[in-house]
């Protein structure tokens, strides 16, 4: 039986046309890939080009570069005590999911928001009754896609900052839209939960299984961290250079219970070869080979 291809990949850039991501991905190694389909930073969306999707397509079959992911605006907050910012929020990801569907994209990360002003509860059910919204006269049944709650950092009003939070998202999603999670390695670690130690590790994965499901979580998002374990402080590092550390990158990698998920890392850009350079040190934690490649 033909051994599983890991998927290890980088958010990348979209400059020169949204394609050109694929390319970038192909010249460093990579067999995944993040993007922003549109500015993060900006309400107004951009317009992709059907020929620029139609050329991602190519790309991504011709490179056998799969999954592609899409990171949703910073902008969107799908449980804001504001009635203005919720609107804009959903239209906004209304509008992530139709780019997304465009593209071909398997997965959408959201960010569900911050319910500061509301209790967490509202929070919650503002996040999966927008959601719901967003995805009206969208034609996604039949397509391979799904929308995926990331775990945040823990900060007080941000909604998703443990498992049991994201798992109940899930769970007011279930009958309304194909939801999964991703699962931040620094916002993990900042939030509280140890994945530095082999013990706290293996705790870490059980409260991942208890809450979330392992089935549920299809990417990891690979991210060394700049602060300590529980500080709450959303600061990415390169793969080994933080609090985290290669060994704990190294187990997760090998873990075969998350052999189904993609990692892909948002670590800095100080350099013009960081991206293949965090790439390359992720898929020697896993023990990726240039021979396994080519089988």
């Amino acid at each position: 039986m033909k051994k599983k291809i890991l998927r290890i990949g980088i958010h990348l850039s979209t400059s020169g046309g949204v394609y050109m991501a694929a390319e970038r991905a192909q010249a460093i190694g990579a067999n995944t890939f993040q993007i922003f389909s549109s500015s993060p930073r900006m309400w107004r969306p951009a317009r992709i080009d059907p020929a620029h999707s139609e050329r991602m397509h190519e790309l991504r079959q011709r490179y056998g570069c799969t999954p592609l992911v899409i990171h949703t605006s910073y902008l969107v907050n799908l449980c804001s005590q504001s009635e203005e910012v919720r609107g804009k929020s959903i239209v906004a990801f209304h509008g992530e999911i139709e780019r997304a569907l465009a593209l071909g994209a398997e997965y959408l990360v959201l960010h569900p928001g911050s319910w500061r002003g509301l209790t967490r509860d509202e929070g919650l059910r503002l996040a999966a009754e927008s959601i719901e919204r967003a995805l009206e006269g969208l034609d996604w049944q039949a397509r391979n896609f799904r929308i995926l709650i990331e775990n945040t950092a823990g900060a007080e009003f941000s909604l998703g900052g443990s498992f049991e939070q994201v798992a109940e998202l899930m769970h007011r999603l279930r009958n309304v839209a194909p939801v999964g999670v991703c699962l931040d390695t620094c916002h993990t670690h900042v939030s509280g939960y140890d994945i530095v130690s082999q013990q706290g590790y293996e705790d870490t994965v059980e409260k991942i299984e208890k809450t979330i499901g392992l089935e549920n979580v299809r990417v990891w998002h690979t991210n060394d961290a700049k602060a300590a374990r529980g500080s709450k402080l959303d600061r990415h590092e390169h793969i080994g250079e933080g609090m985290i550390g290669a060994e704990a990158f190294r187990r997760l990698l090998q873990d075969g219970r998350f052999a189904h998920c993609a990692f892909i890392a948002e670590t800095p850009l100080d350099d013009p070869d960081d991206d293949a350079r965090n790439v390359a040190r992720l898929k020697g934690l896993a023990g990726v080979t240039r021979k396994a490649e080519m089988e």
